[in-house]
């Protein structure tokens, strides 16, 4: 028998709230909605009255922005999806924090997945930290930490303390300045693109460096040495662009 998720809807505008609404009444009959608000602050009364198991959040709303509910709260007993307009920052920032979201319009396939992720990990782990993580992604201009799953838990890693992610197949192995390293889960592309905008770099099909970690470079061997003594390499093809962010 499929579970009851009880679910609170937060959006600023009646039809966004209508369309969502329905799509999970028609496609999601499991979820049982309680309560919708306008509002954050409407959101937060509406929370601790109802404890709902999640809350499908938009992000751009008046007077406080859906991410910073989490201001309101000490503890974290709930789940949340978040709903955006395409937004590719925010995107980046939910990806790197490892929470859920959908994109305006909401496709039902999409929003299906969700729903399943969400009855498989309800109860089941705290998300707390990776909301908190959201929160200061958002604030900043930049994002300098990444969640990764590690022995069924999540580790928050500071991106200056990783000194480069190595190819294993369809895993990945984060080699870090503290002589710990974490197999994930994920491809290499999977991090590139995580990545991109920041000190990484793809210096071959089976490495991503950190650029501020490069201690030394053979031309001759195609070899990077990086700091703690690793040495990875790096292809021919991507020898150029290299050089020129090395000597920059």
């Amino acid at each position: 028998m499929t579970k009851t998720v009880n679910a609170i809807l937060v959006d600023d505008e009646e039809r966004a709230r209508n369309v969502l609404s329905t799509l999970l009444a028609t496609n999601c009959p499991q979820v049982n909605l309680m309560d919708q608000c306008k509002n954050v602050k409407e959101a937060v009364e509406s929370i601790k009255k109802n404890k709902p198991d999640v809350v499908f959040l938009d992000i751009e709303m008046p007077e406080h922005a859906g991410y910073e509910i989490i201001h309101f709260f000490d503890e974290i007993h709930f789940e949340i999806i978040f709903v955006t307009a395409y937004d590719q920052y925010a995107i980046k920032a939910f990806e790197m924090s490892a929470l859920d979201y959908l994109l305006k319009p909401i496709e039902i396939k999409r929003l299906k997945e969700a729903v399943s992720k969400l009855e498989e990990k309800l109860g089941s782990r705290k998300l707390e930290e990776n909301y908190r993580l959201l929160l200061e992604n958002m604030e900043k201009e930049s994002i300098d930490k990444i969640v990764i799953p590690h022995n069924r838990e999540q580790v928050i890693l500071p991106l200056e303390k990783i000194v480069a992610i190595e190819a294993k197949e369809s895993y990945s192995i984060i080699h870090t300045n503290e002589s710990k390293n974490y197999m994930v889960s994920r491809n290499l592309k999977h991090f590139e693109s995580l990545l991109e905008d920041t000190s990484f770099f793809r210096s071959h099909k089976s490495w991503l460096i950190n650029m501020d970690k490069v201690q030394s470079y053979s031309k001759k061997q195609l070899e990077i040495t990086l700091e703690g003594g690793l040495s990875t390499k790096l292809s021919k093809y991507k020898k150029p662009n290299f050089e020129n962010a090395f000597s920059s």
